[in-house]
């Protein structure tokens, strides 16, 4: 959805402080977007700090992008977020052929070079 995300820190947890520079918006803003969105839920320390997860900021950019680029409200961001969530799951291979191949694929190779042979010859 995003097409080119801000360069995220191999990290665990993010303080707010950070989450901010990371997104580009003031922790108000954060802070104001956890209460509209249900799937934001930051862990709060024992300090009481907020502290974010890589979900969590790849989130907040999701939300930033449909707010701002896109220029949804915030009904329609959340909307589109919960529309993501349960979009339709690409179907899987259901045949175990599908999933790996033949064990021997040699003789199939050997018929098609006969094949081949054939048609040149």
């Amino acid at each position: 959805m995003i097409d080119e995300l801000p360069a995220i820190p191999d990290k665990l947890f993010f303080r707010i402080g950070e989450v901010s520079q990371i997104v580009g918006v003031e922790p108000y803003v954060l802070r104001y977007w956890e209460s509209e969105f249900p799937g934001l839920s930051p862990k709060k320390s024992s300090t009481g700090q907020r502290m974010f997860r890589r979900k969590d900021v790849e989130l907040l950019l999701t939300i930033k992008n449909l707010l701002y680029e896109k220029k949804f409200t915030i009904e329609g961001a959340r909307k589109a977020l919960k529309a993501e969530k349960t979009a339709e799951p690409v179907p899987l291979p259901v045949r175990q052929e599908e999933l790996f191949p033949p064990p021997n694929p040699l003789p199939g190779i050997r018929q098609e070079l006969a094949d081949i042979l054939k048609l040149l010859s």
